[in-house]
């Protein structure tokens, strides 16, 4: 049950006015709400958490963090890949802590336990005392304890609700939007690590599903005027895009039909036609601080020269400092006792914001 607080600072964002209210601050703000957060929201609901063009032989293990818990991702023998509780089943150590390839094996840093590729427990060393296995002492009973996963196409998705739906019947709404393409073909050209940046992750989240900023944010970096937008809300998929004629094309800019969606909690999926896809990682570092990459994809199998690539790592670079400047404006305006309410949303520009923020708040008052 949600704590009392929280559904009370949520009485303006339920008011049934004309004008909707947005989130309170305090669920930007409060180290509380996300706690809440994360034994909600990312505990209940599919989480993306990585590229699967990262893990290029097995062993390669990258440990994540999710709803405040250490996860690891881990490239099996066959190629397939696990998601385990990072936590050695022993005394609970954390097995990983930075990217690695940890071999045919994966062996705890303070006792040696060891276990396979799939975690399974392989060995226990003076366990007993002189035994290795004490007496009724299961090895099948304690391996590690594994995490639902998911790979759509590049894009890994962890859930550690156990009877949680299949991530293909809960992504439908997204998917179904890209029936028109051939993931096949897709291929990552350019990486954008931004680092940490001092906003809360709902504003990356937000900043992204609303293309009412965009013609006054980004004027010297795109060319996609406000007119021509629209909003898409479907279920757990929210955004926005645009439509543009191939004469709109402006050198230099963004200037190019796109779609901006999202898939509920923190995927986001850029597409800009004709040939390119970018996805963004959003890993939330606690209420104020998030971690932020970007991985750029080419849709139509072309090699691209070095000098495209370099020109398109730029626009984004300048694209993307634009809306972080302004999200971590927006963290700091929460701190103002007139924000208390969340500000007011535009029913036409906003109603997928709208729509985010009242799955945030359906999920945190559950």
């Amino acid at each position: 049950m949600a704590p009392s607080f929280i559904k009370d600072s949520l009485s303006s964002f339920n008011k049934k006015d004309l004008i909707k209210h947005g989130l309170p601050s305090m669920a930007y703000t409060s180290e509380e709400f996300y706690k809440t957060e994360c034994q909600t929201v990312f505990s209940n609901n599919w989480v993306f958490v990585g590229f699967d063009h990262e893990f290029n032989e097995p062993g390669d293990a990258v440990p994540v963090n999710v709803a405040g818990q250490p996860i690891l991702l881990i490239k099996s023998v066959s190629g397939s890949l696990n998601a385990f509780h990072n936590s050695c089943s022993h005394r609970c150590l954390k097995l990983v802590d930075e990217p690695c390839n940890v071999g045919s094996m994966l062996s705890c840093p303070y006792h040696s336990w060891v276990y396979n590729l799939e975690g399974g427990l392989c060995a226990t060393p003076f366990f007993g005392g002189s035994e290795h296995h004490p007496e009724g002492f299961n090895m099948l009973e304690h391996g590690l304890h594994s995490v639902k996963i998911a790979v759509w196409h590049d894009w890994i998705f962890v859930n550690l609700d156990n009877e949680c739906e299949d991530f293909e019947e809960y992504a439908k709404p997204l998917i179904d939007n890209f029936q028109d393409i051939d993931f096949k073909k897709i291929k990552p050209v350019a990486t954008l690590d931004f680092g940490e940046i001092a906003t809360n992750w709902k504003f990356l989240m937000e900043n992204f599903i609303e293309p009412y900023h965009v013609q006054f944010v980004h004027k010297t970096t795109t060319s996609q005027p406000l007119e021509d937008h629209y909003t898409i809300v479907d279920g757990v998929c929210v955004g926005s895009a645009i439509d543009l004629d191939e004469d709109d094309k402006v050198e230099g800019s963004l200037s190019v039909s796109s779609r901006y969606l999202t898939l509920f909690p923190n995927f986001i999926i850029g597409r800009y036609f004709p040939d390119q896809i970018g996805v963004y990682l959003n890993v939330p570092s606690d209420s104020g601080h998030t971690l932020q990459k970007r991985v750029i994809y080419t849709t139509d199998g072309k090699a691209i020269s070095d000098k495209s690539v370099d020109e398109i790592k730029k626009l984004w670079w300048d694209v993307h400092k634009e809306d972080h400047a302004i999200c971590e404006k927006m963290q700091l305006g929460r701190l103002s006792s007139v924000a208390k309410n969340g500000g007011l949303l535009s029913p036409y520009w906003e109603d997928s914001v709208r729509a985010f923020q009242q799955m945030i708040a359906d999920s945190v008052t559950k």
